[in-house]
């Protein structure tokens, strides 16, 4: 069920469920094979072309149900070359096991790790289906965040499909990175920290934004 974007998020059992049990505990990942074969500081990735940029992640799967927001911050704050612990970022979130309240507890994390206030601000779609005004926002909004070096976070509900035609659905809420764009930004990369059998994968950007709908994301 879709709620405001000020309602606490987490997995749900159903959420739990599809992700088969992978995330009992931590797991570290190589997130694509572009970034493996960098160091950390250089995991920001060059224009692939036209419209196009990958970052590098250096992907960590969430260790328990409820930890979401801590691990998509993490994995989006991994681009910029931090390793930062998913414990200390819920601790600064308040993360409980009924899960991290909203995007607007997320921002001031990412800000402080990126080292400058202003460097992201959330951005809320508070309609049930985004109308194309706030889905042209969101592109430009991906676009000029990943241009800066820096990952999005969002703050999703509900079942999407991404562009190989597979499932995704997180009825009780759950938190993504979005890493990628391509397409001029109608094509996004997604960090998805659930489940690492499916820890990255492209969504149109007018899914992505129902699916954040009545939500909102961290953005530059």
């Amino acid at each position: 069920m879709r709620t405001d974007l000020i309602r606490k998020t987490a997995l749900t059992a159903a959420g739990l469920a599809f992700t088969g049990g992978a995330i009992a505990g931590p797991v570290t990942t190589a997130f694509a094979a572009e970034s493996t074969a960098k160091p950390t500081s250089q995991t920001q990735s060059d224009r692939k072309g036209h419209g196009e940029r990958q970052l590098g992640v250096r992907y960590e799967a969430q260790p328990n149900f409820y930890y979401c927001g801590p691990a998509a911050a993490r994995n989006a704050l991994s681009v910029q070359g931090k390793d930062i612990s998913v414990d200390a970022m819920a601790k600064e979130m308040g993360t409980t096991e009924a899960g991290t309240n909203s995007i607007n507890d997320i921002t001031p994390v990412l800000n402080k790790e990126t080292g400058k206030t202003d460097a992201y601000h959330s951005v809320e779609i508070s309609k049930p289906d985004a109308d194309a005004t706030q889905t042209d926002t969101l592109r430009a909004d991906i676009v000029k965040t990943v241009d800066n070096g820096r990952a999005v976070v969002a703050n999703i509900a509900g079942t999407s499909t991404d562009t190989d035609g597979n499932t995704h659905s997180f009825e009780g809420g759950h938190y993504i990175s979005v890493v990628g764009y391509r397409d001029n930004g109608n094509i996004v990369r997604i960090a998805d920290s659930a489940d690492p059998n499916t820890a990255s994968y492209d969504i149109t950007v007018e899914h992505l934004a129902d699916w954040i709908a009545t939500r909102g994301y961290a953005t530059s």
